[in-house]
């Protein structure tokens, strides 16, 4: 199976790329935020983040790629973080790895460096996905995350970019 078109979120996608990012944040240990992100939080990111935010869909969102910089201050104005969701009925269908294409490509057209990954421990499964992209494990975080009455940890990956 083929993965999903991918282009440059709209403001128009806010609404179904909050319900996703919401379901992944009250279902799943993939993120340490517990509060659900409103659909005007959301407008807002992707109008802040032109060139930066892509969707994946085929009749409704398959998922989403973000990225900004990864800390304040101009010492990182190379560096960034990005964020992937993918709805589960999307996985093991190339979406993932178009979404990540399209977020690397335009990272590297824009200059940066670095592009970092803040990963859960209690998701393996996206250890496993960075590594395929060619990123490596820089720093294991223990017990840095609490969510659902749990401690968690986080896992440190990054890939230096091609063009910079």
């Amino acid at each position: 199976m083929s993965a999903a078109p991918v282009r440059a979120a709209a403001a128009a996608d806010a609404e179904a790329v909050a319900e996703l990012w919401n379901r992944m944040i009250r279902d799943t240990l993939a993120t340490f935020n517990s509060r659900e992100k409103t659909v005007a939080e959301v407008g807002e990111l992707i109008a802040q983040r032109p060139g930066a935010f892509f969707v994946a869909e085929e009749g409704r969102l398959d998922g989403f790629v973000t990225f900004a910089q990864f800390r304040a201050g101009p010492g990182y104005a190379h560096t960034i973080e990005h964020t992937i969701l993918l709805d589960e009925a999307a996985r093991g269908r190339g979406i993932g790895l178009a979404l990540m294409r399209a977020a690397v490509t335009a990272a590297e057209a824009a200059g940066h460096h670095v592009m970092v990954a803040g990963i859960s421990s209690a998701n393996p499964a996206a250890v496993t996905f960075h590594e395929r992209l060619g990123f490596r494990k820089v720093g294991h975080m223990p017990q840095v995350g609490f969510k659902a009455n749990q401690w968690l940890d986080l896992i440190l990956m990054q890939k230096i970019l091609a063009a910079s």
